[in-house]
């Protein structure tokens, strides 16, 4: 009888190191993470040819959180989701607003953004930018994104014109060739306030249409991982909330709150 609880104690703890071991190594499992690169101040590539920006510090202090190793894969924004389905990444972390149409093909973590859209046009153009008043003009949007299609619902009567980059855009905004652009407010007022941002400025009022811009903006997932990856996304969402990480973090780029507001 002896033996045989000494065996099953053995047998017991080799069972207990092999599960460790496994549960190590998959903690340990490189996360891959999808990242644009092309949208200052949240990721752009600096001159040192390194990503940087918010969410490039935001996933590597959510990986540390989480205690795996992080490694970026940029992609243009309208091949990130994609990337995902394919398995070329795990997770994308790149202003990705969470819609019900995007939530049809993924999942999110809970929101750890939230910013509304805006338009910029040539300093001086026309404050009101409803439909009827925008009639006929050139609006500039980013392929892919939801503000491709708030315009393309709600500005029929406008060409509307599409890029794979925002940088892009502002390029064709200041050479005439598009009249106004509608993009994340946050990205743009960082960028109105260099020197390639002179000349230009902000029309009309934010928009925040839950329906088309969703509740915020998340972790995107694959659906098979949100009970996973999904929970301790989260849970590295609320610690970096909680100890100050994410306001210490934010303050680098903004002098305002951009965390979601709770309702």
């Amino acid at each position: 009888m002896l033996r045989r609880s000494l065996a099953a104690v053995a047998a017991l703890a080799v069972l207990t190191a092999l599960s460790s071991t496994s549960a190590f190594a998959q903690g340990a499992k490189k996360l891959r993470i999808g990242v644009e690169g092309a949208y200052p101040p949240f990721s752009e590539v600096g001159a040192d040819g390194k990503l940087k920006g918010f969410e490039i510090d935001l996933a590597y202090a959510y990986c540390k959180q989480m205690q795996r190793e992080c490694e970026l894969v940029q992609q243009e924004f309208d091949a990130l989701i994609p990337a995902l389905q394919s398995r070329k990444v795990d997770a994308i972390i790149a202003s990705v607003s969470i819609t019900d149409e995007r939530k049809k093909s993924i999942a999110f973590s809970k929101p750890y953004l939230a910013s509304p859209a805006a338009f910029i046009a040539k300093s001086g153009a026309a404050a009101d930018v409803s439909p009827a008043t925008l009639k006929g003009k050139k609006i500039g949007v980013q392929s892919a994104t939801t503000f491709e299609k708030y315009v393309d619902a709600l500005y029929k009567t406008s060409t509307v014109t599409r890029y794979q980059t925002q940088d892009q855009i502002y390029l064709e905004l200041k050479a005439g060739r598009v009249d106004y652009t509608l993009v994340d407010k946050f990205a743009a007022d960082a960028f109105l306030k260099t020197d390639a941002g002179k000349g230009l400025a902000f029309a009309g009022k934010d928009i925040d249409d839950e329906k088309f811009f969703g509740i915020g903006i998340g972790v995107g997932l694959r659906k098979a991982e949100a009970g996973t990856l999904g929970k301790a996304f989260d849970a590295a969402i609320d610690a970096l909330n909680a100890n100050g990480e994410y306001k210490k973090l934010s303050a680098k780029y903004f002098a305002y709150d951009v965390a979601p507001k709770k309702k």
